[in-house]
């Protein structure tokens, strides 16, 4: 059925991570070599469909980016084309329109047969909008968070997964030091898979995922009683997304333009002051931010990003379409879009590193 290709276009959306470059290199030499395929690169995610920002990708273009963190191509993780912010009222509010046909239109100027969307849930739930309008899509799933519906991992999160444990690894050094309980704070939104990996990498005696909601006198009394027995630091690995029995999660600030307005982050200074006020222990926060989404993308990644976008490649080739290539029991096959759009994978209470960390005394904040 590839009669039906030849023309294809390429956009990352959502947050970048590493690994990105790497699906867009198998994705374009694929198209171009195997298939003969013209393929589009599209600037800056759904943003770059909306205003119609689009080149052609060469075999050179798609050269020598492998280990190259972030993504050629730009992102965006403000466009929603359903509910796109075109500008201000005279009050300074924003107002919203639903530009969907601005991207059919684009679309079909430029002659493009299908679109792989590299991306989150975010921008597969996008991409479930175009579809219903009736452009053809091929999801490939993104995440530092590595949370997306139906997919056991997604790439980019090794290498999240490997900068979380160093920093882990050099505050631990400088918490023995000083005889401090240091609490590091992670990224990961609602779930909790990316602190938790780099939390049992690292050691951490605490970890707090978004999924256990912890009660903050068991965190003081575990690092009271590691103080009492000797042990004259704690290590805290702490998501941004974490909350109190009966709380909420910290918010750092609401974007207001953007598909996902909430921004979690500074309950790592919230813990900070309350450990140090109930056990007069010294203590000190910091928050990694945007250094987990950085810098070169570890082999794994590399590895997993080349198959999936080959993958991709190789299902559109078949004739099929509106899907998402995913790895289930460490194999890749491909689920429909609509089955990832608009959920979340969390972390089971009762994960397999949950219970293996329990049983080396790893603390969770709650009461078992």
């Amino acid at each position: 059925m590839s009669e039906s290709i030849a023309r294809i276009g390429v956009l990352t959306g959502g947050g970048d991570c590493p690994g990105l470059n790497a699906v867009i290199r198998a994705v374009t030499k694929a198209a171009i070599i195997e298939h003969g395929w013209e393929v589009y690169g599209i600037e800056d995610g759904l943003l770059g469909l909306i205003r119609n920002r689009m080149r052609v990708l060469t075999l050179k273009d798609a050269s020598n980016i492998l280990t190259q963190g972030g993504t050629i191509l730009g992102t965006s993780n403000k466009a929603n084309p359903s509910h796109f912010c075109v500008g201000t009222d005279d009050e300074g509010k924003p107002v919203y329109k639903d530009v969907t046909n601005r991207i059919i239109e684009h679309v079909q100027e430029r002659g493009l047969d299908a679109l792989v969307c590299i991306g989150g849930d975010g921008t597969m739930s996008g991409a479930v909008e175009l579809v219903r309008r009736g452009i053809r899509c091929m999801g490939v799933p993104k995440t530092i968070d590595n949370d997306l519906m139906h997919c056991e991992v997604t790439f980019g999160f090794h290498t999240a997964v490997a900068t979380a444990t160093e920093a882990l690894d050099r505050i631990h050094t400088t918490a023995s030091s000083h005889h401090r309980v240091m609490l590091v704070e992670m990224m990961g939104r609602y779930a909790g898979w990316l602190t938790l990996y780099s939390g049992a990498a690292s050691g951490a005696d605490v970890i707090l995922v978004p999924e256990i909601p912890y009660d903050v006198d068991v965190v003081c009394e575990y690092c009271a009683n590691r103080s009492r027995h000797g042990k004259a630091f704690t290590i805290i690995a702490v998501a941004e997304g974490a909350k109190p029995v009966g709380g909420e999660m910290v918010v750092d600030r609401v974007v207001r333009d953007s598909p996902d307005p909430i921004r979690l982050g500074g309950v790592s200074q919230v813990l900070c002051e309350q450990i140090a006020e109930r056990t007069r222990l010294e203590c000190r926060a910091t928050i990694l931010g945007h250094v987990q989404r950085g810098g070169t993308p570890v082999p794994y990644d590399r590895v997993l990003g080349t198959e999936l976008g080959y993958a991709a490649v190789g299902l559109l080739r078949r004739g099929r379409f509106n899907e998402v290539v995913v790895v289930q029991r460490g194999r890749i096959t491909h689920v429909p879009i609509e089955d990832v759009a608009n959920q979340q994978r969390l972390v089971p209470p009762d994960h397999p590193l949950i219970r293996a960390c329990r049983a080396v005394g790893v603390c969770f904040g709650d009461r078992i």
